[in-house]
């Protein structure tokens, strides 16, 4: 082979390592030397970094072999991370190969975190391999002389592609690939990616037109990790909850498993609970103090630097983290992974097990712990998805105007664009393939006058044409407000947490210290906080003694269940149906399971449960479609519409995962609703337009395109506009729109996103379409069942307080456990 001699380096290197490298890895290698594109399937800890690192070193050695002389300096490489938290492994990594290898080379980090005179310096006299992020790469595309700066590279990888692909900073990274590739076209494109259900996509969302000319490979490790799921039960199924979210009940399960591990990960859904357990479990074992860490994206980057330092070193035998630990930051294998609450997906539980095992061959184990009793059940659905690899697919957004417009301003505030020149590199994204010319020529006409809305207003008239057609900002005002605002990560408004003296502990959202008052206590990052003042976009704090306070919840915290996670719940339903008990959790869930068969039914897969029943509160009909709650905020929405039809009837409206309940004060005509075809596909996306109130979830949707776009600015460091500023201001823009230019692509992309993302329209009409071929047994009740009770708790808690919460619920459960 022509590249033996090359690849045969890269074996030396790793042999002097006491290494030796697996057959993906010199696939990769001979790939990448071949000039070809490509994407490497590989789990976290199976070498997966130096299958493409080596390569873009071997690739050098060749060129300087073939040339006789060192090619000119410059970035030959750029490595693309997602989390700022992994660019510092893949640095040490890629320097210690660098080292190995002999070459002078410089591995370097670019992030937000990078100080602006390392970022001066590293414009200035780039390193030959450049780690950064989306967001990064895009502000020195805003740079001007940036052609210059990329003028030497030639192979760029996008680590994580599959955390990516799924979200605007996946499309983000599309266009700056197209811009890289415009400049060199034969820059070579590479991405790491976890297993998801629809790899083939993955990599043509990757390559974009590059996928069209077919020289590319997949690459996977074919380590087919082993994952043991252990789930956690209660001693007595009967007294444990039957709703709920925070897994408290079963804490002194697992302190044992800290108790006898090394070092122990306990992975929680929200930063909340993450607080919660982490509060609780210094309540119950004071011991743990100084051995265990918490982390979560809220805490400040240095308190977060520290545990991961603390966990490489050994330091820590317990971190209670969210998803921040989720991917490939680099620490000894932990011994043990506890997940409380179901992660609603099994990649992201498989993630999360494969940091134990941290290693090419190990097996990974996970301790699953339910939160509710219900809950159970999930842990044999997750167990048997691990084992058939059922992974859930990443689907990539489409025509996101906001990002484009964003992009479009990014390249007029450095060296400015020609139409001609960019438009194909952009129509070459999976992203937007599909654009048409009078989309484009509208998106021109936005950031150069605004549209027909707002070219009364000069600010909006951000980018001009010059006398030879280049698009182009010189308003230096308009430049700087712009790249403060680049990225497409859009939350609520955040307040930074400091001592009164002292140091940043993190930050908190807006709207929850709104709600506290100076004096009042909170638990955050693991200390009770006292609030002292508020000063602009600062809450000052002193360290509390007292032992209670409350906990921050950030917006957005409640996951959703996957199709694939839904579909595996209905079959295990099916196991206990057909009396099969060989699941653990079905056979210990079976006391449960059998009073909702009493009371009820628990459907088979060919059947399709309604319960009604009445009480004092009113008329309860539940509908159990098991596809989680994102889609049952859509369905449960349509039949209420549907119903009022029939009956002019006023409901509300309560969810969880496995199915919803509307409640009305007068008798619900259900069976006359039936016969009506009240859950029927016809008319269902006019029908869905009705139920919902569209307009409203598309004026909140539309909040965070007004600001990736650049219609609102969100205000400069430590003096962000506040989020009911924001809110006002989009909600304006919003109707400006839909009064005077209705066919802004902005508005119908809030639109579109609404009904493809929160209400998730195509697992609606699949649901729809599956239950139309069931049969329907509607379950005349006297008293909630197991499978409504969840519901109805949650809808109680909005509005009791929690004593009188737990009463009620007492009492309803006493009532049907007699």
């Amino acid at each position: 082979m022509a590249n033996e001699k090359y690849i045969k380096k890269g074996k030396a290197w790793f042999k002097e390592k006491g290494w030796k490298a697996f057959p993906f890895q010199l696939q990769a290698w001979e790939a990448m030397l071949d000039g070809q594109h490509g994407l490497v399937n590989a789990p976290t800890g199976s070498g997966k970094t130096y299958s493409l690192f080596v390569p873009i070193l071997l690739d050098y050695l060749r060129e300087v072999d073939q040339n006789k002389k060192k090619p000119k300096k410059g970035l030959k490489a750029i490595w693309i991370t997602p989390l700022r938290a992994l660019a510092k492994e893949i640095q040490i990594a890629g320097q210690r190969a660098v080292d190995g290898m002999g070459l002078d080379w410089k591995v370097e980090i670019r992030t937000g975190d990078t100080s602006s005179s390392v970022k001066s310096r590293q414009f200035r006299s780039p390193p030959e391999v450049l780690i950064t992020t989306p967001e990064s790469l895009h502000v020195l595309l805003a740079r001007k002389k940036y052609p210059d700066f990329f003028s030497q590279t030639k192979t760029i990888v996008v680590d994580e592609w599959h955390e990516l692909m799924g979200s605007k900073r996946g499309v983000q990274m599309e266009l700056g690939l197209s811009r890289l590739k415009g400049l060199n076209p034969d820059l070579k494109v590479w991405g790491i990616s976890a297993t998801i259900g629809n790899m083939d996509q993955a990599i043509e969302a990757l390559l974009g037109s590059s996928f069209e000319a077919g020289k590319f490979e997949i690459i996977s490790s074919a380590d087919n990790k082993k994952i043991e799921v252990e789930t956690i039960f209660p001693d007595e199924i009967e007294t444990y909850p039957w709703s709920g979210h925070l897994g408290i009940a079963l804490l002194d399960k697992v302190v044992p498993l800290i108790k006898k591990s090394q070092s122990t990960l306990i992975f929680t859904n929200t930063r909340a609970q993450c607080e919660i357990w982490y509060q609780k479990l210094l309540e119950v074992e004071p011991d743990l103090a100084g051995i265990m860490a918490m982390h979560h994206s809220s805490i400040s980057r240095d308190l977060r630097d520290w545990v991961e330092e603390a966990l490489h070193d050994g330091r820590l035998k317990a971190v209670v983290c969210t998803s921040s630990l989720d991917l490939g930051v680099d620490f000894r294998p932990v011994e043990t992974i506890v997940q409380i609450g179901s992660p609603k997906g099994v990649a992201r539980f498989m993630q999360r097990a494969g940091r134990s095992g941290h290693q090419p061959g190990a097996v990974s184990k996970i301790h699953f712990v339910p939160t509710h009793s219900l809950e159970i059940i999930e842990g044999a659905a997750l167990r048997t998805s691990v084992e058939r690899r059922t992974i859930e697919s990443r689907i990539p957004f489409l025509l996101s105007f906001d990002v484009l417009i964003q992009y479009l301003v990014t390249l007029a505030i450095s060296e400015g664009f020609y139409p001609d020149e960019i438009y194909p590199e952009i129509k070459g994204t999976f992203a937007y393939q599909h654009i048409t010319d009078e989309e484009w020529i509208w998106l021109l006409d936005f950031v150069t006058t605004g549209g027909n809305a707002l070219y009364a207003y000069d600010e909006y008239k951000k980018v001009e044409v010059d006398e030879g057609g280049k698009f182009i900002v010189t308003d230096k005002g308009i430049a700087r407000r712009h790249r403060l605002s680049m990225g497409t990560i859009v939350s609520d408004v955040a307040i930074t947490v400091k001592f009164v003296r002292g140091g940043r502990i993190g930050t908190i959202e807006e709207y929850f210290i709104s709600q506290l008052s100076p004096g009042d206590t909170f638990w955050f990052a693991g200390r009770a906080l006292e609030l002292v003042r508020v000063r602009e976009m600062t809450a000052q704090v002193r360290k509390s003694k007292k032992k209670t306070g409350k906990v921050p919840a950030w917006l957005g915290g409640r996951l959703s269940f996957t199709s694939e996670l839904s579909d595996m719940l209905r079959e295990k339903m099916q196991v206990y149906v057909d009396q099969d008990y060989s699941d653990p959790e079905i056979n210990t869930l079976r006391p449960l399971l059998d009073l909702q068969h009493y009371e009820s039914l628990v459907p088979s897969k060919n059947e399709f449960l309604i319960e009604y029943f009445q009480d004092r509160e009113g008329y309860h009909l539940l509908m159990y479609p098991f596809e989680g709650r994102y889609v049952h905020e859509g369905i449960s929405a349509l039949i209420a519409w549907r119903i009022s039809q029939i009956k002019a009837l006023s409901f509300s409206i309560a969810m969880n995962d496995y199915g919803f309940e509307l409640l009305a004060d007068k008798e619900i005509p259900i069976n006359e609703a039936l016969d009506e075809g009240v859950l029927s596909l016809d008319n269902l996306s006019k029908d869905i337009q009705a139920s919902v109130n569209s307009v409203e979830m598309a004026k909140r949707r539309f909040r965070d395109i007004a600001s990736i776009s650049g219609l609102i600015f969100r205000g400069f460091p430590g003096k962000e506009m506040k989020s009911k500023h924001l809110q006002s201001s989009s909600q304006l823009f919003f109707q400006v729109f839909s009064d005077y230019e209705p066919n802004n692509l902005l508005l119908r992309q809030a639109y579109d996103e609404v009904m493809n993302f929160q209400l998730e329209e195509g697992r609606l009409r699949k649901a729809l379409e599956r239950i139309n071929e069931q049969e329907i047994r509607l379950s005349m009740t006297e008293r909630p069942t197991p499978f409504s009770f969840p519901i109805i708790t949650d809808r109680l808690r909005e509005r009791l307080s929690s004593e009188k919460l737990q009463d009620r619920i007492r009492r309803m459960k006493l009532k049907l456990q007699r």
